[in-house]
């Protein structure tokens, strides 16, 4: 493992996510509100927040979410996001720090896209916060099943194996 990355591990005490790589939540706002765009109408915090850590060969596997999430770039190497949209459309995102090379600081994933992330780097890793808004629960996360995916989504099937 990269020294890095576990000294971050250690340090922000972080544990395995469900999708991949290692996270911890920061913050929950303590308000709370009904999200119409939730079946049942459910309540949820308002925002929550994690820290997000990718090492070598992890990744983040593709899921959705029924809101919103921004990803904001702190340490390591730049990550490539993919997204596909809900009308098929494959986008690509470059979170980092060199803007120069096209890198970005922070990206915002929209609800309801699938969406997974690599480093560039594989002898590297990526320290990374996420904010979603309304508020993050298990309940609204939805991890790929590849044969669903690449059954909707002929064009990507070679990714998708990749990354599911």
């Amino acid at each position: 493992m990269n020294e890095k990355a576990r000294y971050y591990i250690q340090k922000l005490q972080l544990k395995k996510h469900p999708e991949g790589g290692y996270y911890r939540e920061i913050y929950r706002a303590a308000e709370m509100h009904y999200v119409d765009s939730i079946p049942k109408a459910l309540r949820r915090n308002i925002s929550t927040s994690i820290y997000f850590l990718l090492e070598g060969k992890q990744i983040s596997k593709f899921h959705r979410l029924k809101s919103d999430e921004q990803w904001h770039f702190y340490n390591g190497s730049a990550v490539k996001i993919y997204v596909i949209d809900e009308r098929g459309k494959l986008i690509e995102y470059l979170l980092g720090g060199n803007l120069a090379k096209g890198e970005s600081f922070q990206i915002v994933i929209n609800k309801n896209n699938w969406f997974a992330a690599e480093l560039l780097n594989k002898r590297s890793y990526a320290l990374i916060g996420c904010a979603v808004a309304p508020g993050f629960d298990f309940e609204d996360f939805e991890l790929a099943d590849s044969n669903l995916l690449m059954e909707k989504y002929p064009f990507f099937s070679e990714l998708i194996k990749k990354l599911t």
